[in-house]
């Protein structure tokens, strides 16, 4: 069964999102094409830069008004800062610390208090005897850069989790604080109705088509509204790509990709959908309260969901096995022959789970290296990215909405220096790989 908007899952605070109908209007400073979680942390973060309040237009562009398809509420829900980079290690941190204090960020005057949920059971990853010597590089790389986390030696791990089998597990690592995970539909509802406060204006629409002018694009040229024949122009100075796995689209109609292959304008953004499963099984005797989320060396993860014996599982699929993007269908094959053999050899007592429903999303895959595009494009210097983040976007989106608004209103990065994300580093050929990092 494929998750929608309206089949919320246990303990999640979803409510509806009312969207305008309303045409945008004809002149903006700034449009955002993308009205998920990160180009809604965008737009509050340009408003909330204090020299430019109430003095830039903001627009946010979003195709999908109910969210059915947006890989911001099709997700797990997970963040960490056990990764290998650094620049994701400071994202993850800055993030972790935005939402602990998020009433502070986002709370709106006469509302309830924002609740995300934020289950604070840290990460767990599990390393073979192949990957140990990666995961202890990686492990000092993320102290340094200030991350809680501790290694576990397999009597260590069954010690502290005694439901794990440690079986072919040499090494593992484990978050301290300040990872876990939390309410995707919270962040987004919270982002979104702080920025309509401070004055950005949603729209309902798909972005279909630019106007260039020497490499600077003087207009969204039409900003289509659904089921219409309608459609508005809007005059702008700036375009933030937020558009997630449908971003190379964007790029596409400015002709980016398009030009001699030896050149710039020949290099497409390599960014594509790409369609992951995630089941929602029950098992009345599986782990409890203490449960982190475990991400095993074969690929397989999961994490408690709620009181009630309820786990999310999921796997990404091999390059060879990839799944057609074409409809969000879920494979339950997939489930039987790649996720839980490797699930209950790892949790045993997860043999006896039974699926209760499951649904698919999309990433937006960025096949160069699998990490973020933040910043301006060399060719159309008027059109920023915020995307490719291959599954990171959801947990990063807090650190990077500032991180683009500083961008575009201080011309530099001022906070965390997020050069090395820039679409530079895919013409020169020069990827940002992560090191045994799912």
């Amino acid at each position: 069964m494929r998750k929608k908007a309206s089949d919320a899952l246990p303990g999640s605070s979803w409510s509806p999102l009312e969207i305008t109908p309303n045409l945008p209007p004809e002149r903006a400073d700034i449009v955002i094409v993308g009205g998920g979680v990160m180009g809604w942390s965008i737009a509050y973060w340009l408003k909330q830069k204090e020299r430019v309040r109430g003095g830039v237009k903001v627009v946010v562009v979003e195709k999908d008004p109910k969210y059915s398809q947006a890989s911001t509420v099709l997700s797990a829900g997970g963040i960490r800062q056990q990764f290998s980079l650094p620049e994701n290690i400071h994202l993850s941190l800055a993030s972790a610390d935005f939402m602990r204090n998020i009433n502070e960020h986002l709370g709106v005057l006469d509302e309830d208090p924002i609740d995300l949920q934020f289950n604070q059971s840290g990460y767990l990853f599990l390393a073979s005897e192949q990957v140990a010597h990666i995961m202890e590089e990686n492990y000092s790389t993320q102290r340094y850069a200030g991350a809680k986390v501790s290694l576990l030696s397999p009597t260590q791990v069954k010690e502290k989790f005694p439901w794990i089998n440690t079986d072919g597990v040499v090494l593992a690592s484990y978050g301290l604080e300040n990872e876990g995970w939390f309410d995707p539909w919270t962040l987004l509802n919270a982002f979104r109705r702080k920025a309509i406060s401070m004055g950005v204006i949603q729209c309902c629409g798909e972005v279909t088509g630019f106007v260039v002018h020497v490499g600077i694009m003087a207009r969204v040229e039409q900003v289509q509204m659904p089921n219409s024949l309608e459609y508005q122009p809007v005059e702008c100075a700036i375009v933030v790509n937020a558009a997630g796995a449908f971003s190379a689209k964007l790029t596409a109609m400015l002709g980016i990709g398009f030009g001699p292959k030896d050149s710039i304008g020949g290099i497409p953004l390599p960014v594509e959908p790409r369609k992951r499963y995630v089941y929602v099984v029950h098992c009345p005797d599986g782990p409890g309260l203490d449960s982190p989320f475990l991400i095993d060396y074969s690929g397989v993860y999961f994490r408690r969901e709620g009181l009630g014996g309820n786990y999310i599982v999921g796997r990404s699929p091999e390059e060879a096995e990839e799944p057609d993007t074409s409809n969000l269908e879920v494979d339950h094959q997939f489930f039987e022959d790649k996720v839980w053999p490797n699930l209950a050899s790892r949790v045993p007592v997860f043999e006896k789970l039974k699926v209760k429903s499951a649904w698919a999303g999309f990433y937006d895959y960025n096949t160069f290296d699998q990490n973020g595009i933040i910043g301006m494009h060399p060719l159309i210097n008027n059109m920023y990215f915020a995307t490719g983040f291959s599954g990171h976007g959801l947990q990063h989106s807090p650190a990077v909405g500032r991180s683009v608004a500083e961008l575009i209103l201080d011309g530099n990065f001022t906070t965390l220096n997020l050069s090395g994300l820039g679409f530079r580093r895919i013409l020169a050929n020069e990827p940002m790989l992560e090191k045994n990092i799912v």
